[in-house]
């Protein structure tokens, strides 16, 4: 069966690249007019080849970022913890105002006044340390006050000494801690070792040649060179001449104690003579 192509046929085919042939003819040949039928024809779009994935370039390592270092806040000299370097060059009224505003332990919770106070003699021969504040003291800012204090003061007056006197006549009075401890609690050994650079300074600057020690917590402190002597009962620790910083030490019974048991006044009185012949020579 004879293919049958009309001339649109036949015209369609060459534009398409098709050469038609039939039998007892030749090859068709693309008229002239053919390019220009084949540019109106839209042009096909060539496949597109498969891209091949580039390897991507590796990302850069960013090192964690790390914060700038921060210089210490330099905080004003009043808010600064003391050092025993700056106490040593106090005063007497500079040592009191620091201890006034010293926060360095945990008893300044439970203070209204510290009773470090400025002492009204240059020098005294006696310096009386006593236990911690209690609330009279708190109150009354100094060491040793209502029936305590008046039974401390004549028992000075019996050897010979007083509060107000200076040199061989004076005594001075303090406190081993400052401040009256909060909810009553007992200072630690690190409230002691705290404070007892004011305490240090307060010798330094009244420079006895005998220093009296009455009540538990002014002997741990004052016979610390002595290792675990210090923790003795007082029974077994009177009656002897100690040391502090080549200072004769003497130790004894709290006043308030005395009040409560009179019996041991003998006691104290013996501690007393004890104390004063053991005042160093000046």
């Amino acid at each position: 069966m004879a293919l049958q192509l009309d001339e649109r046929q036949r015209a369609m085919l060459l534009e398409m690249g098709v050469r038609v042939w039939l039998p007892g003819t030749a090859f068709a040949t693309v008229s002239e007019d053919a390019p220009a039928q084949a540019a109106a024809l839209p042009a096909r779009t060539a496949p597109v080849a498969a891209q091949t994935p580039r390897a991507s370039a590796p990302m850069p390592v960013v090192a964690p970022l790390r914060p700038a270092p921060v210089a210490a806040p330099v905080l004003p000299a009043a808010e600064r913890p003391v050092q025993p370097s700056e106490l040593a060059a106090l005063d007497w009224n500079g040592l009191a105002d620091t201890a006034a505003a010293c926060e360095l332990c945990g008893l300044c919770a439970g203070r209204k006044h510290a009773t470090l106070q400025p002492a009204a003699q240059l020098q005294a021969d006696w310096m009386v340390v006593g236990d911690p504040p209690e609330e009279d003291e708190d109150s009354a800012a100094q060491a040793f006050v209502e029936a305590p204090g008046l039974l401390l003061d004549n028992m000075l007056k019996a050897v010979g000494v007083s509060r107000s006197g200076t040199g061989a006549q004076g005594a001075y009075a303090t406190n081993v801690v400052k401040c009256r401890p909060p909810h009553g609690r007992n200072p630690s050994p690190a409230d002691l070792a705290q404070c007892a650079q004011y305490l240090q300074r307060e010798i330094e600057l009244v420079q006895p040649r005998v220093i009296f020690a009455v009540g538990r917590f002014a002997i741990l402190t004052l016979l610390s060179e002595h290792g675990a002597l210090a923790t003795q009962p007082l029974g077994k620790l009177r009656g002897q001449v100690y040391r502090y910083r080549g200072i004769p030490v003497v130790v004894s019974y709290h006043p308030k104690l005395l009040l409560r048991n009179s019996a041991d006044k003998a006691k104290a009185w013996a501690d007393l003579c004890l104390a004063m012949d053991s005042v160093t020579p000046s």
